[in-house]
C-alpha cells in the first residue's frame, strides 16, 4: 500500500510538472506575440523619416550680402557654372575649402574625368577654374595659426 501510494505520489508530481511546463511554453509563446506585434507599434509620436523643408523655387537661387544661399557661393560670374558642374557630385562645402591655383584645380579636373566620371567641361572648363581661383585663392597656411593675445606667465618651480 505504501509503495502504491508512494506510485501515485510520483505520479501527481509528474503530471503536475506537466501542467507547469505546459503553462510555461504557453505564456512564452504569448509574451513573444506581445513583444512582436509592441515593437511594431509606433509608441513615441516621432516620426520614422526626417522631415525636410523643400526650398521653394525662389529660395534656390537666393543670393544675400554677395553669397548664394543655397550653396554658400561668392556671387561672381562663373558661379552658376560652377554650381551646374560641381554640386552635381558633392558638396559646395566640399569645392569652397579647397583654395588651390589654377594648375591644380585643373589637374584636380583631369582626375575627376579619369577616375571619378566627371564628364567634358568643355568651354566651362575655363569659366569654372576661373571663379574658383579668383574667389577662392589658394592660402598660406603655416602649421598653426601664430599665437597673439597670449598672456604669458611663469612657472615656478
Amino acid at each position: 500500500m505504501k509503495k502504491q501510494n508512494n506510485d501515485k505520489v510520483k505520479h501527481n508530481v509528474k503530471v503536475l510538472f506537466s501542467k507547469i511546463w505546459l503553462v510555461g511554453v504557453i505564456l512564452a509563446i504569448i509574451a513573444a506575440a506581445l513583444i512582436y506585434f509592441v515593437k511594431d507599434l509606433n509608441l513615441s509620436n516621432k516620426p520614422e523619416t526626417e522631415i525636410v523643408q523643400i526650398p521653394d523655387d525662389n529660395d534656390f537661387d537666393r543670393i544675400e550680402n554677395g553669397i548664394h544661399i543655397n550653396t554658400g557661393f561668392i556671387d561672381a560670374p562663373g558661379m552658376t557654372e560652377t554650381i551646374q558642374n560641381c554640386t552635381n557630385c558633392h558638396s559646395s562645402k566640399l569645392v569652397i575649402q579647397n583654395r588651390m591655383s589654377g594648375e591644380r584645380w585643373k589637374s584636380t579636373i583631369k582626375w575627376m574625368q579619369e577616375t571619378q566620371n566627371l564628364w567634358d567641361l568643355g568651354e566651362n572648363e575655363a569659366i569654372i577654374i576661373n571663379y574658383l581661383v579668383t574667389n577662392y585663392p589658394p592660402k598660406k597656411v603655416s602649421r598653426r595659426a601664430v599665437l597673439s593675445d597670449v598672456e604669458w606667465y611663469k612657472l615656478e618651480e
